[in-house]
């Protein structure tokens, strides 16, 4: 199954505001840039450093985004069991007071 294109959460989720025409970049977006040579006797970079730090980028990015995923989740099931511990806590006084 290919993860391309699909997001673990809204574009429009975080607190930060951006444009609805902005999208933040994805890991294989970052792996998959490349760039054209240079023009012969101009200088330019080496492709092969330009595509390992891609890469290390393309890397580091994938574990930032897992993490956040992760947290995500951490903090859904959190805040399900608040809301499954205050409903509890609620039926319970109700009960208390009948």
């Amino acid at each position: 199954m290919s993860v391309r294109n699909q997001r673990s959460f809204p574009v429009n989720a975080g607190t930060t505001y951006r444009s609805a025409t902005y999208l933040s970049l994805l890991p294989w977006q970052v792996r998959e840039r490349r760039f054209p040579p240079t023009r012969l006797g101009r200088r330019g970079l080496n492709p092969d450093d330009v595509y390992a730090f891609l890469d290390r980028v393309a890397l580091d990015m994938a574990a930032l985004h897992d993490a956040l995923a992760e947290s995500r989740r951490e903090t859904a099931r959190i805040k399900l069991a608040l809301r499954t511990w205050q409903s509890d806590q609620a039926r319970a006084d109700q009960d208390r007071a009948r």
